[in-house]
């Protein structure tokens, strides 16, 4: 399909309305033209002296449909002109494909951190249901999720304090790499050979960034080993990067130290006996499913009763916060049997579940198939998950939402109380500095007005290796922030 802005540059947001009607398929865009062949869409702005007008048009599958609109010349701000453009064709476009996405027109990643901050404007519950339901079209189901979320979030979120700061650290190696996967994240059967060199360089890193904390006096309230698999790597391996951390940084003070433990063909008995050794507080082991057949289609090489194993040597070994991940909408998989995986699930009796919704992403391999999996019942497992586990006692916690996921839907992270990961409702609120260490790793520095600024790591392992020093050049921007 081909998309015309005309006299309007609004690119990111049309493309993100659009594709909560037309998801998995890519667009072309031209400006300032009248029509085009094929398939269109069209949004217009034209500037008056009194009035600034917008139009919207669509011409597909033999129809065709338009909306007008205006607003005051003397009220417009350019960053007006764009939410009435993208209201416009919200509205068109729920006519034209007959139906309104839940979310409405609220296509952040951040649904909570906008509740969040209206509370902080003065806004009551009332005032915020309104401002959701009438300006955004979001439908109360949504409405009631996020603001769950943020009555769990209100009395965690810290007062802001520009000496607190989480670190983060990048391990890019998985078994295999999942179909639905994005991540920069290497198999370990091309990837191996980088290992020893990659453990090298990050163990450099964090004795960077450790100096830069003890320099300028900064306490660590979080730590969090992502990736990729971190587990992935061998226990000697692991417990370097680990006892690096804890030479590198002070850690009396850390109030949640995460390992993402991850599949459970990563999971060994000494490797979580390193993690618990160098006191780490919070793991995830992630069946995503426990169906053993989906589990081959997406290219994982374990089964569902792995994953039981793992999670019960974690807990035999001392494990007492346990987060397990799941993905609602995974290919060939029905609502049965996602049910019966989260029903098998919260009888382990882990301390959180988080349900993300399959995500199609350009650089996974299914978006290539993506159309393909956009009829799968992901919303009603989404909403058997919110009803099951608010019933066994949990609570959501977090959330976020991501382009081109299945039926417009959002990830949450549910917990039971006390629970809750700390790094992550930061790392979604955005109200403290994060230090990354590692390829792909993002540094994201936030002041006192909460303006925020990112310093990033080179996205491939071996481009982290071979620029190292060039790299390390950029701490020059973290140390500044700080002087």
């Amino acid at each position: 399909m081909t998309i015309i802005l005309d006299n309007n540059t609004y690119k990111y947001e049309t493309e993100a309305t659009i594709k909560l009607f037309i998801p998995a398929e890519r667009f072309e865009f031209i400006y300032d033209q009248t029509d085009a062949p094929g398939d269109i869409i069209i949004t217009r702005m034209k500037k008056c002296k009194s009035y600034v007008y917008f139009y919207s048009y669509i011409r597909a599958a033999g129809r065709k449909a338009r909306r007008a609109g205006k607003v005051s010349a003397a009220d417009f701000s350019e960053k007006d002109g764009e939410f009435q453009i993208c209201r416009l064709l919200f509205t068109m476009l729920c006519d034209f494909y007959g139906f309104t996405p839940k979310w409405g027109l609220l296509t952040g990643i951040r649904p909570v951190r906008k509740i969040n901050l209206l509370f902080k404007e003065g806004y009551t519950e009332k005032d915020i249901r309104r401002e959701f339901s009438e300006k955004y079209y979001v439908s109360d189901a949504k409405t009631d999720i996020a603001l769950r979320t943020a009555a769990i979030q209100q009395p965690i979120i810290p007062d802001f304090s520009k000496k607190t700061v989480s670190i983060y650290v990048s391990v890019p190696f998985c078994p295999t790499r999942c179909s639905y996967c994005s991540f920069v994240s290497h198999s370990m059967d091309s990837a191996v050979k980088l290992i020893p060199q990659y453990i090298e360089k990050l163990c450099c890193e964090l004795e960077i960034l450790g100096d830069i904390v003890k320099k300028y006096g900064l306490k660590v309230d979080t730590i969090y080993y992502g990736g990729g698999t971190p587990t992935s790597l061998s226990a000697d391996e692991l417990y370097r990067i680990m006892k690096k951390t804890s030479e590198c940084f002070d850690l009396s003070a850390v109030r949640e130290y995460n390992v993402e433990a991850g599949r459970a063909d990563t999971i060994t008995k000494e490797k979580l006996q390193v993690i618990k050794q160098m006191n780490a507080t919070r793991i995830s082991i992630n069946p995503q499913t426990l169906n053993d057949e989906v589990l081959g289609i997406i290219g994982r090489r374990h089964t569902a009763a792995q994953v039981i194993e793992a999670y019960k040597l974690a807990r035999g070994l001392g494990f007492d916060n346990i987060n397990m991940d799941l993905i609602a909408g995974l290919p060939t998989e029905s609502f049965a049997s996602f049910k019966s995986t989260l029903d098998r699930v919260t009888e382990l009796g882990p301390d959180g579940i988080t349900i993300h919704a399959l995500t199609l992403k350009r650089s996974a391999g299914l978006y290539q198939s993506g159309k393909e999996n956009i009829s799968n019942p992901a919303c009603e497992m989404v909403d058997y998950g919110i009803k099951h586990l608010t019933e066994c006692g949990y609570a959501p916690y977090y959330m976020y939402r991501q382009k081109n996921t299945i039926d417009n839907l959002e990830n949450i992270g549910y917990s039971r109380p006390g629970k809750e990961s700390l790094y992550n409702i930061y790392i979604m609120d955005e109200t403290q500095t994060i230090l990354g260490a590692g390829c792909a790793a993002s540094t994201k520095l936030v002041d006192e007005e909460n303006r925020i600024s990112r310093v990033m790591n080179y996205k491939f392992p071996y481009e982290y290796i071979n620029r190292f020093d060039e790299l390390m050049k950029k701490k020059d921007e973290v140390r500044a922030f700080f002087e």
